[in-house]
Formats: C-alpha cells, structure tokens, sequence
C-alpha cells in the first residue's frame, strides 16, 4: 500500500488518468472533422438534401466534442510543472517548440475556421464555407502531427545534445524533432485509427435510428458509409502498424520483445509471434506460449530471417551501458530494472490488435447483410450500437502500450521516469489532485455522453428548400449554430 501512495506513482496514475481522459475525445474529433467534411463535399457536388442534413447532425455531434476536448486538454500541460517539473526542467527546450506550434499554429487555425463553419452557413458561398470545414479537419490533422512529434522525443530522442553544466537536453534541430522516424509511422496510425472510431459512430447513430425506421434513406447513406470508413481506415491502421513496429525494434527493442514475451534473442522459425502466452509472476521465464514461427522477423524486420533481440540480453546489454561507472544518475533506474511489465505490454498489445479487428469485422458483416435493402435482423442494430466505443476503445489500449512499453524511460536512454518526478510534491498532494481530477472529469463525461446522445437521437434536422427545391442550408428545425457557438 505504501508503494502505491507515493508520489512517483500517484504521479504516473494521475497522468495516465488525464491522459487517457483526454485521449476520448481526440480520435472523436479528428475522425468527424474529416468525415463531416466529405458529407458536406458531397452536398455541394450533388446538391441531395440527405447529404446536408448529414453534415448538420454529425457536425452538431463534433463541436459538442470539440468543446469537451479543448477543456480536458488545459490540465494536461498543467502537469508538467506540478507533477514532472525535473521532466519539464530536462527537455523543455525541445519538448515545448512543437507544442508551442501546435498552439499557435494548428490550433490557431482549428478554432479559425471552425468559428467560420459554426457562423458562415448563410454567410459564405458554399464552396468557401466548404473550404472551411477541409481547414478546419487539416488543423486538426496538423494539430495531433506536432504532439505526436513531442511524443516520439520521448520514444526516440533527436536532434538535441545534453548540456553538462547544466544538465538540460538542448535542441539543436528542430527539423530532426520534427521528422522523427517515429512521428513519421506513429502519426498516419493514430489518424486512421481516428477515422475508424468516428466511422463506428455514425454506424452506431445510423443503427439506432434504422432500428426505428426514422430517417431511412439518410441513415441508411450514413451507415453504409460508416462501415466503408472503417473497413478503409482499419486497412490504413494495419498498413502504418506495421511500419511502425518496425521502426519500434529499431528505436526500442525492448519494448518489442516485452510485447512478445520474447526472452531469448531468435530469428528466422524461432522469431515467433506469441498468440497466447503465460509467464512466471516475475516477469523473466515463459512457462507456456503458443506462437506462430516467424511471423515475429516479419513484423521487425520486413523479412522472415531478421534477428530480434531478446529481454535477457536486452537487460544485460542495457544495465552495462546505462549503469555503468561512466553513466549519468538520471539513466539508471533504482531497481536496475529495464523491462517494463511484461503482461501489461503484451495483453495490450494483442488487445489493441483484437479489438480493431473486431470492428472491422462488424463492419464487413453489416455491408453483407445490409445489401440490396434486405430485412435486417434486430439483434444486428444492436451489436452495431454496441460497437462504437470498441475502435476508442483499441486506440486507448494501444497508448498504454506506447507508453507502458516505454518503462523506465521517461524520455527513452536519457532520463528514467522516476529521475522526472516533481522532487517537492508531497503524495497526499497528488493523491488530492488525482481524486479532484477524476470526481470532475468523471462528470464531464457523464454530460459529454449525454448531449451526444442527445443529438444523435434528434437525428439530421429539417432543411428548408429553395424554389427549386435545392438546400439552402438555412430554415426551420436547422441547427442553430450562434446559440451553439454561445454554449459551447
């Protein structure tokens, strides 16, 4: 009990929470942005009235989770000097130049145009107020590269040198910050699996309603392109995926073979992938596993003769340089330990995977049974609705990966998380933030939830026409967008 209540733990637990709090609405954000996009694309171009009424409902469900992300993303930063100020003290030269571009560029630009989409339905002329919702997804897209950028510092760090005197890591190219091999592979993952949790939803709002029989033909639009979107974007995850966990054994081996419980270094038929696998309590011996020979080289190496090192001689490799005589007192980690904890690395990393494919197989099954405009059984609305959560669900687990299977590394062969905590916090002091943080992030999750639901049971809104019975945008039961603006 008394490890669990100290600093450097609450510490990790508190920002884990937050983390990972925020993280909700994130992927909800990028995904919708860029979907809601193509609807109104797909308006303008046609001229269908379905396809406007598309946009409203699925852009009213963005802005509200626009709102509750902007608001939970604040404490995040907060963080840095309160729980981790030797981290901030460390790398702020370099962590905080991608971060200040994100807020004075990327998001910038997002409350820009998205304040010129919210107000400019009857004010701009359609393809301009169009080019304000593609603005508005590209500086969100841009918005997660420059975080992802920072992120990958601490899985891979570049472009920086270690100033003795001082003791702070020092940028010196903020090209190679920025271009960071694994901000180059991490980054079109994250947006596909972004585009895979927005696509469950409007699936999820369109089975609700089919289910019902409200608003056939708009729902029925909306759910076919849902499950297209996702199948599409689950092939962009798997393609990225890939490449990244090459780059993965090049950066971190370590965490490599903590996610495949690989505790000897194999190659070739003895470079297995582990489907199922059972360990000693410790962590350091297999005692049954049932593997797949040589997959394990082709997702490190491309190929299905590359060598991937093992924990054992990983640890041995790692405690001779990082805790050697000549080694800094901010590499070694108080226990010697460099593994991270196996099983969290290796179920997550199989849980991520599982559950993107679970969605995606939904998916093709509702493109089959849906087909043709045939009766669709009742129970398969409900494994629909079901499943908008199971993409978050994934990208959220695989975060806990990146980041789990970093340990002890606060930024990976430069600083150990422990050496990054607050030295002048006492625990009860993040022990009181952490119980504060999660009562009222708690609440604003129950009302995130609630107006989304809200909004997608409302369903598309009444879109008055022209005398040549096109959409105008504007009219009776449209969305209200100064009042939302106001709110929100």
């Amino acid at each position: 009990m008394n490890e669990f209540l100290d600093a450097l733990t609450l510490a990790r637990w508190q920002f884990g929470l937050t983390t990972l709090y925020h993280f909700l609405f994130v992927p909800l954000t990028i995904g919708l942005s860029f979907l809601v996009a193509i609807l109104q694309t797909a308006w303008v171009r046609t001229g269908k009235v379905k396809y406007l009424r598309l946009t409203k409902l699925y852009g009213k469900i963005f802005l509200i989770n626009f709102a509750m992300g902007v608001v939970t993303g604040i404490v995040q930063e907060f963080q840095f000097g309160m729980n981790w100020s030797n981290y901030s003290r460390f790398v702020g030269d370099i962590f905080g130049a991608p971060l200040a571009m994100e807020g004075l560029i990327a998001f910038f630009l997002e409350a820009t145009f998205i304040g010129l989409w919210i107000f400019g339905w009857d004010k701009l002329p359609k393809g301009a107020h169009l080019a304000t919702i593609w603005l508005t997804s590209l500086a969100t897209i841009l918005s997660a590269y420059f975080i992802l950028a920072a992120n990958a510092f601490m899985q891979n760090p570049v472009g920086y040198e270690l100033n003795e005197q001082t003791q702070r890591a020092e940028l010196t190219n903020i090209g190679e910050v920025l271009l960071n091999p694994v901000a180059l592979h991490q980054f079109p993952h994250t947006i596909f699996a972004s585009i895979m949790f927005a696509a469950t939803v409007m699936v999820a709002v369109a089975a609700w309603h089919l289910s019902r029989r409200q608003y056939v033909d708009e729902m029925r639009t909306s759910l076919r392109f849902g499950l297209w979107a996702n199948i599409l974007a689950f092939m962009g995850v798997g393609f990225t995926g890939h490449s990244l966990g090459m780059v993965m054994t090049q950066t971190q081996p370590m965490k490599m073979a903590a996610a495949e419980a690989l505790y000897e270094t194999a190659s070739g038929a003895d470079a297995s992938f582990s489907i199922f696998s059972l360990g000693t309590p410790d962590g350091l011996h297999e005692i049954f596993s049932v593997r797949i020979p040589y997959l394990l080289s082709f997702l490190s190496h491309g190929n299905f003769t590359g060598e991937v090192e093992g924990i054992r001689d990983l640890q041995a490799a790692y405690t001779e340089m990082y805790c050697g005589a000549d080694s800094s007192l901010l590499t070694c980690p108080s226990d010697g330990q460099f593994m991270p904890i196996i099983w969290v690395t290796y179920w997550s990393f199989r849980w991520m995977i599982g559950l993107g494919a679970l969605a995606t197989l939904v998916s093709v099954v509702g493109l089959w049974i849906t087909r043709k405009n045939r009766e669709v059984p009742a129970w398969a609305w409900k494994v629909a609705i079901w499943t908008a959560p199971v993409p978050m669900i994934a990208s959220l687990v695989g975060w806990i990966f990146t980041e789990m299977g970093r340990q002890p590394w606060i930024v990976f062969g430069v600083m150990t998380t422990e050496s990054g905590v607050s030295p002048g916090v006492p625990a009860w002091a993040v022990l009181v933030s952490l119980i504060v943080f999660t009562v009222v992030y708690g609440g604003l999750a129950v009302v995130e939830f609630k107006l989304i639901v809200k909004a997608a049971q409302a369903g598309p809104p009444e879109i008055e026409t022209s005398g040549d019975g096109g959409a105008d945008g504007s009219g009776e039961g449209d969305v209200d967008h100064d009042k939302l603006a106001t709110v929100y």
